[in-house]
C-alpha cells in the first residue's frame, strides 16, 4: 500500500528490494577517484533503493557512517559512494560496527525533512541482534535512561538523571547460551541497544564496549544489524518500507555457556 511500486521479497535470510518496472538493485563497485589519502580498493557497497532524493545503503560492520579526524578514520560512506552518486548527506548514522540500512539524502531540502522525521521519532527502525544466554520471557520492554559515562573512549551506560530511553524486544531464536532477538528502539540514543541490552544481562555477542570477554569472544564482530526502515517520503509522501538481507552469522551457540550478570542498578548523578 503506498509504496510507489517498491516490493520487498524472500523471508528468513532477507529482503530483496525491487524497483519499479521489476528491476532489482544489486552490489556495485565503486572505482575511486584519486584523494589524498586515497581510499580502500575495496569500495563495493549494496544500494538497496534509490531515487532523485534517498539513497539507502546496506552499511557493512567495520565501515563508519561518516568520517572521523585523521587519515586512518577517512574512509566513510559517503565517501565510498561519492563517486558513483556525487555529493551525500547521512539522515542518521549507525555505529562502525553495526551493519544495515543506512539513510542518505541527495538534497538539502530532503536532508531537513526526514532528519526532522528522525527527530520527531516518526521513522520507524527495526534491528536484529544476536545476544549471551536467552531470555525467560518471549518479549520485553527496557525503559531506563542513558547518559554517558566516559569520555575516552566514548562510553554510556543506565543513569538515574539521563535521558528517557525506551527499547521494546522480542524473542526471535533461543539457543540456551545465545539468542537473537528483534529490537525496536523508540528513542535514538548513542549506543542505546547495547547498553539496554548489557543492562538487561544479555549483551551482544562480539561487543568490544559492553559485552564481558566471554560474550565478546562468541562473535568476531557486533551482532548487531539495522534490518527495516519505514518512513513517508520526503517529496511524493507515499509510505516506504525497506529492509536488508540478514548477515550470514555463523552459529555462536556451539562455543559454550555463558554466566552473565542480571539487570544492574541505574547509577546516580555524576
Amino acid at each position: 500500500e503506498g509504496r510507489s511500486g517498491l516490493e520487498s521479497i524472500g523471508a528468513g535470510a532477507g529482503c530483496l528490494l525491487i524497483l519499479p518496472g521489476g528491476q532489482p538493485l544489486r552490489s556495485i563497485g565503486l572505482e575511486p577517484r584519486r584523494m589524498e589519502p586515497e581510499p580502500p580498493a575495496a569500495t563495493s557497497l549494496q544500494v538497496l533503493y534509490a531515487d532523485p532524493w534517498l539513497l539507502v545503503v546496506n552499511k557493512p560492520s567495520g565501515l563508519l557512517s561518516q568520517s572521523g579526524l585523521g587519515p586512518e578514520l577517512a574512509d566513510c560512506v559517503p565517501r565510498r559512494l561519492a563517486p558513483a552518486w556525487g555529493e551525500l548527506r547521512l539522515v542518521h548514522r549507525l555505529d562502525r560496527d553495526t551493519s544495515g540500512l543506512l539513510l542518505l539524502a541527495r538534497d538539502a531540502a530532503s536532508h531537513r525533512t526526514l532528519s526532522l522525521r528522525f527527530a520527531e521519532r516518526q521513522v520507524h527502525k527495526t534491528y536484529l541482534a544476536e545476544v549471551a544466554g536467552q531470555p525467560g520471557e518471549e518479549v520485553g520492554t527496557i525503559d531506563q535512561p542513558l547518559a554517558r559515562i566516559c569520555r575516552r573512549p566514548p562510553l554510556y551506560g543506565v543513569v538515574e538523571a539521563g535521558k528517557a530511553s525506551r527499547t521494546d524486544w522480542q524473542l526471535l531464536e533461543g539457543h540456551g547460551s545465545w539468542s537473537r532477538l528483534q529490537l525496536i528502539p523508540h528513542t535514538g540514543r548513542s549506543h542505546q541497544l547495547r547498553v539496554h541490552l548489557a543492562w538487561l544481562g544479555h549483551p551482544i555477542l562480539g561487543d568490544p564496549l559492553y559485552a564481558p570477554a566471554a560474550a565478546r569472544s562468541l562473535a568476531p564482530r557486533l551482532r548487531l544489524h539495522a534490518h527495516r526502515l519505514a518512513f513517508v517520503h520526503p517529496v511524493h509522501g507515499e509510505r516506504l518500507e525497506l529492509c536488508a538481507p540478514v548477515p550470514r552469522w555463523l552459529p555462536a551457540g556451539h562455543r559454550s555457556s555463558l554466566v552473565v550478570p542480571g539487570p544492574g542498578p541505574a547509577r546516580g548523578p555524576a
